[in-house]
């Protein structure tokens, strides 16, 4: 066992602290990862607001970056050295998803065993399985990918959750194509990856939509070709009038909310697809459309958990074009900080000043 320096969140709706934690040697199947980096994501804010669970204390941080320190018995797929970028769903290869060939739906993604605690024992819960504001962290070896080391631990870390999050909305989910049009609604961090995974994927017409000015300037400076500010005009009614008249291919809601999720809905061409990639809270409800509507308008509706990603395929990939120059996640780190900075952070993310702030803990 080890002890390091982590953010803590203890009670509900608090400032978050900065705690000694104990990290203990990792057993069977797990890992110990220096962390290099990990961005401050709204999930962490969730967390310390109560809005995932009751489990206090959380160690919060998880779109992280790190190097393996040490690994447990049986662990085959990363070795001490290797760098990688963390994930939250590490595939069980056993549930009836992985089983049938589609483990980017695994239903039986798992976690460490062991529990990393306070100085006094009190477990901690750490954030979707990781825990990775903190000098060192223990996971799954499931939950590691090794990346090209060449890249920079502040801007891959990213792919741990937002960035991967918005990325795979467009390219695995909403399966954007060339020349295809695109809408995206909500431009905060995972709505500009959307829009970059339809640059990426090379979209025609690409329109962002977002009710702050600084928002749509970042989604311009990721490909975006047209923006809507749907605080001025209809949203719906704009990306109709920018798409012919017929509405977008797909459209991409990275809001999660019922008044999004219908603008989403009627924003879409005939036999167009609806992504919802934003998170909802469980009082949200679907809002009342006409079940005509619905088959009327055929295409697809579709959830897209984490980007349908397969972490083990997607993220070296992604790492490649990053250092090809061709996916700027570079873009996406609005400011490098330290750890007593995270409840600041929280205050520029929720204020819309910020694409993400990422935790620097040395290279």
């Amino acid at each position: 066992m080890q002890q390091v320096k982590a953010v803590v969140a203890r009670t509900k709706g608090e400032p978050v602290s900065i705690e000694t934690i104990n990290v203990p040697d990792p057993g069977p199947g797990e890992a110990v990862v220096k962390i290099q980096a990990c961005g401050v994501c709204h999930t962490d804010l969730h967390y310390r607001e109560g809005g995932i669970n009751d489990d206090f204390p959380f160690l919060l941080g998880h779109e992280a970056a790190g190097i393996v320190e040490s690994v447990g018995e049986g662990v085959t797929e990363v070795a001490p050295g290797d760098f990688v970028v963390l994930n939250w769903r590490a595939v069980c290869g056993q549930c009836r998803a992985c089983r049938r060939g589609e483990p980017w739906y695994c239903f039986d993604t798992h976690n460490a065993t062991q529990k990393m605690t306070l100085e006094d024992g009190t477990e901690l819960s750490p954030a979707l399985g990781i825990g990775a504001f903190a000098e060192k962290t223990l996971v799954a070896a499931g939950q590691c990918t090794k990346v090209d080391e060449r890249a920079r631990p502040a801007a891959v870390g990213l792919l741990g959750c937002g960035v991967m999050a918005g990325l795979g909305a467009a390219i695995n989910t909403g399966n954007v194509g060339r020349g295809r049009s695109v809408a995206v609604i909500g431009c905060g961090g995972v709505g500009v990856a959307a829009i970059a995974g339809s640059f990426l994927a090379g979209a025609g017409t690409i329109i962002a939509v977002d009710i702050d000015d600084k928002k749509l300037a970042a989604a311009t400076r990721m490909g975006a070709t047209h923006t809507v500010n749907s605080k001025e005009e209809d949203a719906v009614e704009a990306i109709r009038a920018l798409t012919d008249g017929n509405g977008a291919d797909v459209v991409i809601d990275a809001v999660g909310r019922p008044e999004t999720w219908e603008q989403a809905f009627y924003a879409r061409d005939l036999a167009g697809t609806v992504v919802l990639v934003g998170v909802p809270t469980p009082d949200m409800k679907v809002p009342e459309i006409p079940l005509i509507d619905v088959f009327g308008r055929g295409g697809s509706l579709k959830s897209s958990w984490y980007g349908d990603c397969l972490p083990s395929r997607d993220f070296p990939v992604l790492v490649d074009l990053y250092l090809q120059g061709r996916l700027d996640l570079d873009a996406f780190v609005s400011e490098e900080i330290g750890l007593g900075d995270v409840e600041a952070a929280f205050d520029k993310m929720h204020g819309g000043e910020v694409l993400r702030s990422v935790v620097v803990l040395g290279e």
